[in-house]
Order: C-alpha cells, then sequence, then structure tokens
C-alpha cells in the first residue's frame, strides 16, 4: 500500500479549506490504545476533511519522576506506528531525542519531532535533518518565537527545507504555561508551517506530587485563539480514556469530545479565510 504524502498546507485548495492536524495518545501503551485513537480518528478527519497526521512517541526520555511509565519498548512501539502507518494509510509523527535515535526512527515514520526541551541541540537537529524526513520543532518554554529561527537554521543548513514550527507555550513561574499569540504570526514569516499545541500548553510543570497537572477544560478556548491567530495547524494529545493514560492524562483531550471540538475550529478558520480573502480583495 502506497504511503500518502504529508499534506502540503501550502496548497490553497487545502490551506483555504481546512487545518492540518496532528493528533494521537502521548505514548505508544499497546496496540489496542493506539488504533482505536487512530482509527476514531481517521474516521472523522475524512468525514470533516481535515488534514491529518497521527501522533503517538514510542518513548518518553522526558519524565518529572524516575518511575514514570516510558514506554513499551523502542522496536516494538515503531513497529506497532509502522502498522498505524501502512494499514490506515495516514502518515505518522514521532519524538527523537538523541541524535543515534534518528536513524532507527525514520525508519518507521514519515515525520519526526523534536521535543521543547531538545530545541536547541545542535547534534539532534542536524541528525534529523539528514534523515530526509520533514521536521517539526516545538518551540522550548524558554525561547522566545523570535529564538527559533536559529534551530530553523540548523535544519537548513543540513540541507533539509522541511520543516515545521510548533508553539507549546513558555513557562510563566515554576508551575504553569502561557501562550504569547504573538508568536503565531512572527514565526510565520519565516514561510513554515506553524503549529498550535493545545494540550502541552495547558500542562501544569513541576507539581509536588512529581505528576504533570493540566488544565483540559481549557482547551478549547486556546485552540479557538489559536484558529483565529493564524496557526496553519493544531496539535493535540487525546486518549479514549484520559484518566487512565499512562502519561500526560491530565492535560488529554477525551476521544470522545475531538470530533466536535475539530468541527467548531473548522467553522472558525473558514470564516477567518472568508474574512482574509474579502480583505485582501479590498
Amino acid at each position: 500500500m502506497n504511503i500518502p504524502f504529508i499534506p502540503d498546507i501550502s496548497k490553497p485548495e487545502i490551506a483555504n479549506s481546512s487545518f492540518l492536524l496532528i493528533a494521537g495518545p502521548c505514548v505508544v501503551e499497546n496496540r489496542e490504545t493506539v488504533f482505536e485513537t487512530a482509527l476514531a480518528l481517521k474516521a472523522m478527519t475524512d468525514r470533516l476533511k481535515i488534514p491529518f497526521i497521527f501522533k503517538a512517541s514510542y518513548r518518553k526520555a522526558n519524565r518529572t519522576r524516575n518511575d514514570s511509565f516510558t514506554g513499551i519498548g523502542d522496536i516494538e512501539a515503531l513497529e506497532i506506528l509502522a502498522d498505524v502507518r501502512t494499514k490506515l494509510g495516514v502518515p505518522v509523527i514521532t519524538d527523537v531525542h538523541e541524535s543515534f535515535e534518528v536513524e532507527m526512527a525514520a525508519r518507521y515514520v514519515d515525520i519526526l519531532q523534536i521535543p521543547a526541551f531538545l530545541c536547541r541541540q545542535t547534534d539532534l537537529l542536524q541528525a534529523a535533518a539528514h534523515s530526509g524526513k520533514t521536521v517539526n520543532i516545538k518551540k522550548g518554554q524558554f525561547l522566545s518565537p523570535g529564538s527559533m529561527r536559529f534551530a530553523i537554521d540548523k535544519i537548513l543548513a543540513a540541507g533539509n527545507k522541511n520543516i515545521m514550527i510548533t508553539e507549546r507555550g513558555s513557562s510563566f513561574g515554576y508551575g504553569d504555561l502561557v501562550i504569547d499569540f504573538r508568536s503565531i504570526p512572527e514565526m510565520k514569516q519565516w514561510g513554515f508551517p506553524v503549529i498550535l499545541d493545545i494540550t502541552h500548553s495547558l500542562q501544569q510543570p513541576n507539581q509536588p506530587g512529581g505528576v504533570t497537572g493540566g488544565q483540559p477544560e481549557m482547551i478549547e478556548t486556546i485552540a479557538r485563539a489559536g484558529i483565529a491567530a493564524g496557526v496553519d495547524g493544531i496539535f493535540m494529545e487525546t486518549h479514549p480514556n484520559p484518566a487512565m493514560a499512562l502519561s500526560d492524562g491530565a492535560n488529554m483531550l477525551p476521544l470522545a469530545k475531538a470530533e466536535r471540538l475539530l468541527g467548531n475550529l473548522l467553522t472558525i478558520y473558514r470564516l477567518i479565510k472568508s474574512l482574509d480573502s474579502v480583505k485582501n480583495k479590498s
């Protein structure tokens, strides 16, 4: 089966009708949860005609506590992601944490994601770029949007122009994140798709119990604001039962609520595009 190309959201026929969706569970917990989530997301994005990329980390390297779940095993998890890719015919994205992981992960997925805390790691960025895969760089919680230009330059210097940038909030004190929506147009000026992570942006890290908190009730608010600010895509983590999720359950969207949210966002997106069209003609 041919794997579809990653949706080209620069094409007007796509860009004017829908944003890009990157979505899935935080981490590969088991085959059943991955396929339940992927099948549901594919069905709803097919109905809504939203370009879709499935996301799950094959391993979680950044955990607060030593006893937190990190994964089921790298190759087993990557093989599950490859099965989603081939059996459902959707592009797949996963995180890489160190440069030596890139070659392995790139054999199984379409897009390599650089975690926010690692977005300045030159060796990792260059290795991801040399893989030839599209690279999604998540903006560090500690960086200004303008500073992301240097991360982009490292990918470009390695000869790879297939880049996405994801906003995921900025550190606010010790235990909260905020989004400066000015970062969206500022980062869009470089000509690469800008994605808004609507679930990690609501994390409350560094909680006393060693488990990251969140505000999932604010997901739609953040998403609506991002669409109005002009993002090219939405990134969200979703799970059939976030309370039972093995990572980031506190800020994930319940899978049962995803289609309603996407439909609402699509309405706003198309309204914004129509207003932009009228403005450009005047």
